[in-house]
């Protein structure tokens, strides 16, 4: 005869191994194209609400300015410039699996006014030009946020941004945020929160005695 049915509760199922996420576009000419995004260790995409946020503050059209994501990741941010106008993208990515994903999207989204550099980003900074951008966008994966990286990339922004030049960046904690943006060359254009977020445009100010 059969056992009775054991009352022991059942192992649960692994859960499905999910394919890749997606972010929209959400304005410009390529507004509602999708962007993968891989599972990938660190990678945060810039909420829609924060990118709409974001966009708002610099102007929705972006013509004839010149963008650096330099840590690009999804691309969510160069791309979103790319697609309000901008005259030049460029979007670092260490990472060759996630630079070649962003090669992949240039390509596939038509972006003829954009470069996917697979290489560090400040090692790539390092070697532009001065005043080179108009916008610098800085969003490392939040774990660094405690080795200096940050602070980093926004003392190479300062450099490749002209007087008036802005730059973005995320932080997980606002104390961090005004730990580097407090003084020196710049000047909090706008911030806000959204949920564990912490976010700024920095309007990098004129140095005295120098011309810009």
């Amino acid at each position: 005869m059969p056992g009775k049915p054991s009352s022991a509760p059942k192992p649960r199922s692994p859960q499905p191994n999910r394919g890749p996420g997606e972010v929209r576009i959400i304005g410009g000419r390529l507004k509602r194209s999708k962007l993968v995004v891989a599972h990938h260790p660190g990678l945060r995409p810039t909420p829609d609400r924060v990118r709409e946020t974001l966009f708002n503050w610099l102007g929705q059209d972006l013509t004839g300015l010149r963008c650096l994501d330099l840590f690009a990741g999804s691309g969510a941010l160069g791309l979103e410039a790319a697609s309000r106008g901008a005259a030049w993208v460029d979007l670092v990515e260490r990472d060759a699996q996630l630079a070649k994903a962003l090669t992949g999207a240039c390509a596939r989204l038509g972006v003829a006014a954009a470069r996917v550099h697979a290489q560090d980003a400040l090692q790539f900074a390092a070697r532009c030009a001065r005043g080179s951008y108009d916008i610098v966008f800085i969003d490392p994966p939040f774990a660094l946020a405690a080795s200096g990286l940050h602070a980093a990339a926004l003392a190479a922004a300062s450099r490749l941004l002209p007087a008036g030049g802005m730059a973005y960046i995320e932080a997980p904690d606002a104390r961090q945020l005004a730990a580097w943006t407090d003084g020196g060359v710049w000047s909090v254009y706008r911030q806000d929160r959204a949920g564990q977020v912490h976010y700024a445009v920095l309007q990098r100010k004129a140095e005295a005695g120098a011309a810009e």
